[in-house]
């Protein structure tokens, strides 16, 4: 009976002890996970996603067509202004040649109205001007010796009244002409050279307008950056449609990184521009990469970040804060990161 009793006894202490060793493990595990996950040198943390400066820029061509070249690819570096791809184009350039033409064609009309006759047509204009005028004067002298000899006896009236005649259509050739050098000679009428010059006008809007065309034709990059995305090639038609944007790039300027974060709405209030902050990632072990808030949101919004955990609360109100990163830090664009924005003790840390 006493055997059974310290037998069961021994068996009571054993349990306990195991019982008390496990605990503790648990506890310390516990608390273990608690300071990894509970750092102290920040204020406010939450899921981020790694990005431009600029933000993602998605381009596309201004009209609907097919893509007659690509000139670049991912991870290429761009400037701004450079031509990344082309459109099928023959027929706005055909539009844009004979606008041209056009444009010639009405400045020469417009010098012509407003420099006049050339000098040799003057000229001939003048002397046609004397030659009628010595024809009219020789019909005058015979019209008036014609009549002395009527009135002598001489010649008939009907003779007499024929150098008249002459003599009337002389003078009318010689008026005629007369009228014709002052047109060829005089400066171009007010309302001639206006006419001129309102149709060189439309002429050169119309040349804007195809040139215009011509260029929407040409995908420029608006920035210096890198081709993040192409999802077009050589061949491949493309629409530009209001509702559903087809973009042929996305590219950004990287030679700065930012982290747009998800804040709680329940740590607003903790946040201001200008503290410092860091982000983690995975790939990266327990890496630090600096930076500070550079905006805070203006209005709460559904969470952007997503850690595909099952019990995560996707309508979770949340308010979009912009960390950018130290100069030089390289990680990938679109990179989901773990971000923490500190308070005074953080800045101490870095």
């Amino acid at each position: 009976m006493k055997t059974k009793t310290l037998i069961l006894a021994g068996l009571v202490l054993a349990a306990l002890t195991t019982t008390l060793i496990w605990g503790y493990s648990v506890s310390a595990k516990s608390s273990t996970v608690n300071q990894k996950a509970q750092p102290k040198d920040w204020l406010v943390a939450g899921p981020g996603r790694v990005e431009p400066c600029s933000e993602d820029i998605k381009l596309g061509a201004e009209l609907s067509g097919k893509l007659k070249q690509v000139y670049v690819e991912e991870g290429d570096r761009v400037k701004a202004g450079q031509i990344l791809a082309e459109l099928e184009n023959s027929d706005y350039k055909a539009e844009v040649a004979a606008a041209q033409a056009d444009v010639l064609q009405k400045e020469a009309g417009l010098r012509k109205v407003v420099n006049g006759a050339r000098r040799e047509e003057r000229r001939e204009a003048l002397s046609s001007v004397k030659e009628a005028e010595a024809a009219m004067n020789n019909a005058e002298s015979e019209m008036v010796r014609r009549q002395k000899l009527y009135a002598a006896g001489v010649v008939s009236q009907e003779e007499a009244d024929r150098y008249a005649k002459e003599y009337e259509v002389a003078k009318a050739r010689y008026e005629e002409k007369v009228q014709s050098h002052a047109l060829i000679d005089e400066a171009a009428r007010e309302e001639d050279q206006a006419m001129a010059e309102a149709n060189l006008q439309s002429v050169n809007a119309r040349l804007a307008a195809a040139q215009a065309t011509l260029a929407k034709t040409y995908v420029r990059a608006p920035i210096d950056g890198i081709v993040l995305r192409k999802r077009h090639r050589a061949g491949e038609s493309v629409s530009n449609g209001s509702t559903v944007p087809d973009s042929i790039f996305t590219i950004g300027d990287t030679h700065a990184l930012r982290v747009r974060v998800d804040v709680d709405e329940a740590d607003v209030s903790k946040l201001a521009v200008g503290q410092k902050a860091y982000v983690t990632a995975d790939a990266y072990g327990q890496k630090r990469f600096w930076g500070h808030v550079v905006r805070i949101g203006q209005e709460l919004g559904r969470k952007n970040i997503r850690t595909d955990e099952p019990t995560e609360h996707v309508d979770t109100k949340i308010l979009e804060t912009l960390v950018q990163l130290e100069q030089g830090t390289d990680l990938p664009i679109g990179l989901r990161v773990d971000s923490f924005i500190t308070g005074p003790g953080g800045v101490a840390n870095h």
